[in-house]
């Protein structure tokens, strides 16, 4: 139930579209995050900010930005079903290359670029498709580069109790490109490396190959 100073107003501004666009209730406080509140503040920003609501073109801005952020903060549900390795693989699974994008926690910009994970099999397998669902997963998020990367390599061990794990994110950061130094293409590479993975060798180089 929401409380009552947001049904169907937000603060003392009344935001337009306050229906929840087709979901139910129930999703949406599931995702922690308060629609007419949401709506509210920006409303409030965009007043800070000298701009007038009343304009065609902003009236229904606060619905728009709180149902963005509401999409990049979710993650899908998914399952972490996983195989028993039945024919002993034991080399690296290394997916790479896989697109992803999250919010920098510090300034509400994204950051986006090319993920590279991969493990060492113990005795159970999960699909390939499950790697970029579990950066998914901690990417939709406020977030710093740093700690998203040691989620996802900590997200496989625990979840497939593997050999080892390794994860190298490089990614373009907006709140660097558009704004402070203003540096447009630079990436940032950080990388994570659990279990047999965690020195230097042939294997961890295949992470940085091209």
């Amino acid at each position: 139930m929401l409380s009552p100073q947001y049904q169907g107003q937000t603060g003392e501004l009344t935001v337009p579209g306050d229906e929840l666009d087709g979901l139910d209730l129930e999703s949406k406080l599931s995702t922690g995050i308060d629609i007419p509140a949401a709506r509210a503040a920006v409303a409030d920003l965009l007043l800070a900010l000298g701009r007038d609501i009343s304009d065609p073109h902003l009236a229904d801005t606060p619905r728009r930005v709180a149902k963005a952020f509401e999409e990049l903060l979710t993650a899908r549900p998914a399952d972490w079903t996983t195989f028993p390795n039945d024919e002993g693989y034991s080399d690296l699974v290394l997916v790479k290359s896989i697109p992803f994008h999250s919010l920098c926690q510090h300034h509400l910009l994204p950051f986006r670029g090319t993920a590279h994970i991969g493990y060492l099999p113990g005795d159970r397998l999960i699909g390939l498709s499950k790697l970029a669902r579990g950066l998914e997963l901690f990417a939709r998020d406020l977030q710093v580069q740093e700690r998203l990367t040691v989620q996802v390599a900590d997200w496989l061990m625990e979840t497939l109790d593997a050999r080892g794990a390794g994860v190298v994110l490089e990614a373009e950061h907006l709140c660097m490109s558009l704004r402070g130094v203003e540096v447009s293409g630079t990436m940032t590479t950080t990388a994570a490396f659990r279990g047999e993975l965690r020195t230097p060798s042939p294997l961890q180089e295949r992470f940085f190959s091209k």
